[in-house]
C-alpha cells in the first residue's frame, strides 16, 4: 500500500502538487487526473492533526457553510461536506460529534445514494481514522470521538461496491473519503468533472492506495482549501468535516 510520502512524490513528480512541500506539512492537497478526469485529493494526518465534524453553532443553529463555521470557531485550514441530510440540515444517518451521538446509526436499504448496501461510517478516534461498513459498525461499535455516516461504500476491504458497473452514464460531481486499514491515512477527494461511482471508487483504492472508501455526496460536493486558495460557494450544507488552523499550529503541523 502507498505510504503519504510515495503519494506526494508521485504528485510532485507529475507536476501536480498544488500544498505546500516539507514533511511538517500535516494537511496537503493536490491535482489528479485520472481515467480522463479531474480531481483535487487533500490528505490530512490523523496523528497530528484534530479532525472534526460540525453541525450546529453556539444558538443551536446549523452552520451551513465554511465561512459561519469560521465566523465563530476561527480559520479552517481544510473542510469539506460531510455526508448526505434532510431538508432541515440534520444528517441522515449516525452523526457523532465531540463524543455525543446525535443521531443513531441506520442500517437498513433505502432510497437513493445513502441507503445502497453496503454504506458506512467514517470514525474519528484519537490519532486514528477508519471507514467501517456500517452493519460491521453497529455490531461491534468502535469508540469514536466525531463519526458521520454516508453511502454507498466505495470500496470495502479492497474491493469495489458490488453494485457498481464500468462505463457506467450515471455521473455527476462526486466527493468521499478514504481511510487505509490500519487507520493511519485518510484522504479526501473531490471531482471536479463528472464521474461514475466505479470510477470514483477506483480512485481511492488504485491512485490513492487505500482499502476503504466512503461517498459523501454528489451536487452539494464543496471544498475550502485554503493553501491551493479555494473555498467552494453554494447551497447550505448539513454536517461538516475540517481542521481548524489554531489546532493545526498547535500540533506544529
Amino acid at each position: 500500500m502507498r505510504r503519504p510520502a510515495v503519494i506526494r512524490g508521485l504528485l510532485a513528480a507529475a507536476g501536480l502538487l498544488l500544498g505546500p512541500a516539507g514533511p511538517a506539512q500535516a494537511v496537503t492537497c493536490g491535482a489528479v487526473e485520472f481515467r480522463g478526469a479531474a480531481y483535487t485529493v487533500c490528505e490530512v494526518d490523523p496523528a497530528t492533526e484534530e479532525l472534526r465534524l460540525f453541525l450546529d453553532d453556539a444558538q443551536g443553529r446549523p452552520f451551513g457553510s465554511f465561512r459561519a463555521v469560521e465566523a465563530e470557531r476561527g480559520p479552517l485550514a481544510f473542510a469539506m461536506n460531510a455526508g448526505m441530510y434532510h431538508e432541515d440540515r440534520s444528517p441522515v444517518g449516525l452523526y457523532i460529534e465531540d463524543g455525543r451521538e446525535r443521531k443513531g446509526i441506520v442500517t437498513s436499504d433505502g432510497p437513493g445514494n445513502f441507503g445502497m448496501l453496503p454504506n458506512g461510517v467514517l470514525c474519528i478516534a484519537q490519532g486514528r481514522a477508519r471507514v467501517i461498513e456500517s452493519r460491521e459498525f453497529a455490531a461491534n461499535p468502535p469508540s469514536c470521538r466525531q463519526a458521520t455516516q454516508s453511502g454507498p461504500m466505495l470500496v470495502i476491504g479492497g474491493r469495489l461496491h458490488p453494485r457498481f458497473i464500468e462505463g457506467s452514464n450515471f455521473t455527476n460531481i462526486r466527493n468521499g473519503v478514504g481511510t487505509s486499514a490500519e487507520g493511519d491515512r485518510v484522504v479526501f477527494a473531490i471531482s471536479e468533472d463528472r464521474v461514475n461511482f466505479y470510477d470514483f471508487a477506483l480512485l481511492f483504492r488504485d491512485v490513492l492506495g487505500l482499502s476503504d472508501a466512503l461517498y459523501l455526496d454528489g451536487k452539494v460536493s464543496r471544498l475550502h482549501a485554503p493553501q491551493i486558495r479555494r473555498s467552494d460557494p453554494g447551497v447550505r450544507m448539513g454536517p461538516i468535516i475540517g481542521v481548524l488552523q489554531s489546532a493545526t499550529a498547535a500540533s506544529g503541523g
